[in-house]
C-alpha cells in the first residue's frame, strides 16, 4: 500500500527527510511542468522550481492537511511564481529606468517567439489570472472547484475565466489566420 502524501507531508514537516524525498519524487516534475507553462521560460522555471523545494520543508510546517497535498502545494507553486513575476517586473523596470525594461521586454519577445507549441505562446499572452486558472484546468487537469480552492476565487470565477480563455484564443487563432 502506498503511503498517501498527506500523511508523507506530515512526517516530512516533522523532520523525516525519506518521506520528504518520496514527496519530492511524486511531484518534482508536475511541479516543474507547472512553473513552466505559469512562466514561460524553462530557466525560469528551473529556478523557481529549486527555489519551491528549498523552501519546501519549512513551508511543510504550515500544512494543515485541510485540503489535499496536491491543492496545497499547487498553491504553494502559485504564490511563488506570482512572487517571482512581480519581481521579475520590478527589476526591469527599476534597473537603470525604463531604456532597460523596453531591453528586457524585447528579449523576453524574442524567447516567446522561438517557441514552437502554439498554445504555449498563446497562454502566455493571457493575463495572469486567466493563464493561471487555464493551467490548472487545462495543463494540469484540475476541476474547476479545485482551481477554485488553489487560486481562493469562486467557481463561478473559474467559469468566467475559462470562459475569456477560450474568446481570447478564438481572438488569437483567427487573428492569424487573417492574411
Amino acid at each position: 500500500m502506498t503511503t498517501s502524501d498527506e500523511a508523507l507531508a506530515q512526517a516530512a514537516a516533522s523532520g523525516d527527510r525519506d518521506a520528504f524525498a518520496a514527496l519530492l519524487a511524486r511531484h518534482y516534475d508536475r511541479l516543474f511542468g507547472l512553473a513552466c507553462r505559469l512562466l514561460g521560460n524553462r530557466a525560469e522555471a528551473e529556478d523557481l522550481t529549486q527555489d519551491i523545494c528549498v523552501a519546501l520543508p519549512a513551508k511543510l510546517q504550515g500544512y494543515r492537511a485541510e485540503a489535499k497535498f496536491t491543492t496545497w502545494l499547487y498553491r504553494v507553486a502559485m504564490n511563488a511564481a506570482h512572487d517571482r513575476r512581480r519581481r521579475m517586473a520590478s527589476r526591469g523596470r527599476a534597473a537603470d529606468g525604463w531604456g532597460d525594461w523596453e531591453v528586457n521586454r524585447r528579449h523576453a519577445n524574442a524567447e516567446e517567439a522561438d517557441r514552437t507549441d502554439w498554445l504555449t505562446r498563446a497562454m502566455a499572452q493571457l493575463k495572469p489570472d486567466l493563464r493561471d486558472t487555464a493551467t490548472l484546468i487545462l495543463a494540469e487537469d484540475l476541476t474547476q472547484s479545485e482551481a477554485a480552492e488553489i487560486l481562493g476565487v469562486p467557481a463561478g470565477t473559474i467559469a468566467w475565466r475559462m470562459s475569456e480563455v477560450k474568446k481570447a484564443l478564438r481572438a488569437r487563432a483567427a487573428e492569424e489566420m487573417t492574411p
